[in-house]
């Protein structure tokens, strides 16, 4: 059983930098204009042109997301973009507008065209008038049962690929058509811009008697009742491999770089137990990996068939239980020299995160500050310093705390 490709969220450099380090085969990312997630800080045309150089020299394709719905004026100046686009280097465009696919095809006929969750395609009729068109990727949208995505793949060419969302976020509307966020904050979802309204804490007012809020749900204290849970399909990559997906994708162009690095690590750990013959079972600390980073409660969403616990009915914050500390700069001489991201102590029990290996537990011994000096705590922001540590451990890993 071949392992699909894993592609993974680069929403700036830091964000690309872990995905590369951390085992991604294919990583998405978005121009200043066209991408879909407008609050990441995404790349500009030579941020854009380093970052293929770069990926390329691991191995690693780039696909460009143009995937919102453009207006009149954004459709005029988008064909010099895609253009600059192809002469960066990038490997293919995620594009969900009609019209968008068919000015990439007109002027850039050898840019391969992924067609985005965005363009909602639930049947094979719909995957194949694509492929007319001259799209090679289907990114299917999130609502698709593995026996549905099987169903697709029977029935469309076999050069034409398909790619599902396994692990993140999810939209409480079909393929993230949502127009609540525009209604509501002036903020087009269809445009990158989505203030995730879904999430917010809802309670019904009865028209006569302003002010007074009566629960939806039975608690009494208000109902998030389009909040979704996050999706997590990581032990059934197999089933989706053997269904004809050949791209799994992590979501998370908004997320950090410590998020990308654990989800993509973990990922990356697991398809070597779950595609050997036969399948082994994937260690805890691997599954464990996906509940270290920021997440909400998670499902397997559609996969399986519909399913009546997608909603998460409490308070839209996030889980965490591991706080990063800082960034490892270099190890050498019996040192861990880091850049600090939160304050730490001398005495504290720290975990490393680093590629391909259960993470690490030490206690930090010995801790200076960037001139050498011994002090107590790393406590000022951004700041160098170094303490003992034995283990070879490579620059851009992870210094946690639980």
């Amino acid at each position: 059983m071949r392992c699909p490709e894993l592609l993974c969220p680069a929403g700036d450099r830091e964000c690309l930098d872990a995905a590369l380090m951390f085992g991604a085969d294919a990583v998405y990312l978005g121009a200043k204009h066209y991408g879909m997630r407008a609050a990441a800080k995404n790349f500009d045309p030579d941020a854009l042109c380093e970052a293929v150089q770069l990926a390329h020299a691991g191995g690693v394709k780039v696909y460009l997301t143009a995937n919102i719905l453009p207006r009149n004026a954004e459709i005029r100046a988008f064909p010099q973009f895609i253009r600059d686009a192809e002469a960066a280097g990038i490997d293919a465009v995620i594009a969900a507008d009609l019209g968008m696919i068919s000015l990439i095809r007109q002027h850039c006929p050898s840019l391969a065209v992924h067609a985005s969750t965005q363009t909602g395609i639930v049947n094979y009729e719909t995957a194949n008038a694509l492929y007319a068109m001259g799209v090679r990727r289907a990114v299917l949208a999130r609502e698709l049962s593995v026996t549905e995505i099987a169903d697709i793949r029977a029935h469309i060419p076999d050069d034409l690929e398909l790619e599902v969302f396994v692990h993140g976020a999810m939209c409480m509307s079909v393929s993230g058509r949502c127009l609540l966020s525009e209604y509501m904050t002036g903020r087009d979802a269809n445009r990158g811009a989505c203030a995730q309204s879904c999430r917010w804490k809802y309670a019904l007012m009865e028209e006569k008697r302003p002010g007074q809020y009566f629960p939806v749900d039975e608690d009494g204290d208000g109902s998030y009742i389009l909040n979704a849970k996050d999706l997590c399909l990581m032990p059934y990559l197999r089933e989706l491999a053997e269904a004809g997906v050949s791209s799994v994708k992590i979501e998370g162009r908004a997320k950090s770089a410590y998020y990308v690095a654990g989800v993509t690590n973990a990922y990356r750990c697991a398809m070597p137990y779950l595609f050997a013959d036969p399948p082994q079972p994937v260690p805890a600390w691997i599954t464990e990996e996906l509940f270290h980073v920021s997440h909400r409660p998670y499902t397997v969403g559609f996969a399986f068939g519909p399913r009546k616990d997608l909603i998460w009915h409490e308070e839209n914050s996030y889980i965490r239980d591991r706080e990063v500390i800082g960034i490892v700069q270099k190890s050498e001489q019996g040192r861990l020299y880091i850049s600090q991201r939160n304050r730490f102590f001398a005495g504290d029990t720290v975990e490393i995160l680093m590629p391909g290996k259960e993470p690490p537990v030490l206690t930090v011994t010995d801790l200076r500050d960037g001139e050498g000096e011994p002090i107590a705590a790393a406590n000022h922001a951004v700041m160098d310093c170094s303490f003992a540590c034995a283990l070879p451990v490579p620059a851009g890993a992870f210094l946690r705390r639980g």
